[in-house]
This record gives C-alpha cells, structure tokens and sequence, in this order.
C-alpha cells in the first residue's frame, strides 16, 4: 500500500507531519505525479496572471520536493525561495534547480518578511500545516503583497480552516478562487486561492 492510499488528511502533530515526510521523501513525487498532481501548476499558473512581474522574489512556503518551485518557474517566476520542515524533502527542492536560495524551517516558524508573493501549495491543509498558518503567512506580507495557497477537498470540509479563510478575508482581498483537479487519480479536488493584503 503506498503513502497516498493511506489516511493522510487528518489531524497530527508537526513531529507526525515531518515524520510522514521524511519517510514518503523518497517516492513521493512519483506517488503524487502517478495520480496526476495538478495543484501546482494550476496555481502558479493563476500568480502568474496577476503577479505583474515574474522576476519579484517568491517564497514557496512548505515547498516539499520542489514540484511546486518547478511549477512556478514553469510559469516564468525566476526569484523561487523554498524552505520546509522536512530535510529529506528539501534535499530533492534543491535538486530541482528551481530555487534561488532553500532553508529548514522549524514548524511553527514564521517566514521572513520581505517577499511580496508567497505561495503555499498544498500545505496549509489537514494533516499538514495547521489552519492558524494561513494568518502567519498574511502576517509577513506587506500591504498589496499576494498569498496563493490551496485547500484540498478533506481541507474544505474542515470547519477550522474555512473559518481561517473567513478571517484572513477581514485582512485581504479575496482575488481568485477556482475549484478543480488535485489528485483526479484519487479522485481528489481542491481549491486554489489567492489573498492580497489590505
């Protein structure tokens, strides 16, 4: 049985979370691509479309094994930073030669304020980062600064997070949203969005 056909989406610790990664950094861009991983691309496709210029630095907040920092620079962006919890993960972002510069974060950890667009693809969700990180993520933004960031389908039936979204929308505008595939393997949606700061 493979890391995706287990139960990832539920609630667990930062040590499970980075535990579960670090033993699924070795297959999990197989596991996720073999299920036709869409999230990244659509997303980065939508900052694309909006971000006026692609050379501004990016965060790839959570960027795991880089396949959101390859989907990024796919579309143009040429400044990708990626940072994570999970060193294993981080050592294959790095690898991707999509990222300018990488970094281990602790979970928890705040990210450096700076960056006018950060994305977080497939990570503030259930069963990884929690519901609060989407107000951290907003926190290190300046005012007009762009938060793109997906929910998947477990994420969107969570009651924590949702409320999450109605709260950073006191805070930011709400600028895109678009429900589609994320893992059509497993037969999986997700919402992308994307916030700018009031």
């Amino acid at each position: 049985m493979g890391t995706l056909d287990k139960p990832l989406w539920e609630p667990r610790s930062p040590e499970e979370t980075r535990d579960l990664y670090r033993d699924w950094a070795e297959t999990y861009d197989e596991d996720v691509q073999g299920a036709g991983y869409a999230t990244p691309s659509r997303l980065a496709k939508a900052l694309a479309g909006i971000v006026p210029d692609l050379t501004v630095p990016v965060l790839d907040f959570g960027c795991g094994t880089g396949l959101s920092g390859m989907a990024l620079a796919a579309e143009g962006f040429t400044q990708v930073d990626g940072t994570d919890i999970t060193p294993e993960m981080l050592q294959r972002a790095e690898a991707t030669g999509a990222y300018r510069k990488t970094w281990i974060a602790k979970p928890g950890d705040a990210p450096p304020e700076g960056y006018d667009v950060i994305s977080a693809i497939g990570v503030v969700s259930l069963g990884a980062a929690p519901a609060n990180t989407l107000h951290v993520l907003l926190a290190a933004l300046e005012p007009g600064g762009l938060l793109g960031f997906s929910y998947n389908d477990a994420t969107l039936a969570d009651d924590s997070y949702m409320k999450a979204l109605e709260i950073a929308q006191s805070r930011a505008e709400l600028i895109h949203e678009d429900y589609g595939d994320h893992l059509p393997g497993k037969d999986m949606k997700s919402s992308i969005y994307i916030l700018r700061k009031s």
